[in-house]
């Protein structure tokens, strides 16, 4: 379904060697998707192509930001699975979590992660209720999210589910100044620190375009207050 050479191509400047069994993956990674997206809407993205540049090589921008050695990934408003299933895929050490707020989401991923080979425990709740709760709180190495919401709004949703030592990796759009600007309020309160904004860019989707992309990496110093997450009017309301 979706072009070896184009993923091949995509994937090679994040450090990613796409090899025919990884291909095969991600081929039936796309070809689950747009069959489950006919009864389900998962995705606005169904061309071929654009799967393979918009959704698998942009969830592989952060390929070379996880951590060496074993490590907990835990993917908030993980959606059809992305960044954090094609993440999973590169790292056999990886002990991934899945969370979203739609179950339906989550059936789909319980059955795509069985096709992939991949272990992961999916978790149905809203990232302000997760991260109050004492099993995911402060448990993970590291906290992915992508097309969520903006950064100090994301920072909250986020961080408190990462451990002291960790990292929140934010997979961002072209414009991202703005946003990183708003949330140095929200990185300070929540226990981050920003380390790199790292810019790159995808290659031509179906359309010629190049999409701009950044990656913002935060490391977690310190414990985030108990106040925090707050309620997600609250939030909405008056972002950090």
């Amino acid at each position: 379904m979706i072009d070896r050479e184009l993923l091949t191509r995509a994937a090679a400047p994040f450090g990613v060697t796409v090899d025919a069994a990884l291909f095969e993956r991600f081929d039936s990674y796309a070809r689950l998707l747009t069959e489950w997206n006919e009864k389900m809407n998962l995705t606005a993205i169904t061309d071929p192509t654009d799967i393979a540049v918009k959704h698998f090589a942009d969830s592989l921008t952060a390929a070379h930001l996880l951590p060496q050695g074993a490590f907990s990934l835990i993917d908030v408003g993980t959606g059809a699975g992305f960044p954090g299933v094609p993440l999973a895929m590169l790292r056999d050490d990886c002990a991934l979590t899945l969370l979203d707020s739609l179950n339906k989401r989550l059936v789909f991923l319980e059955t795509l992660c069985a096709a992939l080979g991949v272990n992961a425990v999916r978790v149905h709740a809203r990232a302000e209720d997760g991260g109050k709760n004492p099993a995911l709180r402060e448990k993970f190495d590291v906290a992915t999210a992508r097309a969520v919401s903006n950064l100090p709004v994301l920072c909250e949703y986020c961080l408190p589910f990462v451990r002291v030592g960790g990292r929140f990796l934010a997979l961002k759009g072209a414009e991202v100044g703005e946003e990183l600007a708003a949330a140095k309020r929200a990185v300070a309160t929540l226990g981050g620190k920003c380390r790199t904004v790292e810019a790159c860019a995808l290659p031509p989707d179906k359309d010629g375009v190049c999409g701009a992309r950044h990656l913002v990496f935060i490391d977690k110093i310190k414990e985030t207050p108990t106040a925090y997450p707050r309620p997600s009017a609250k939030i909405a309301k008056a972002p950090l």
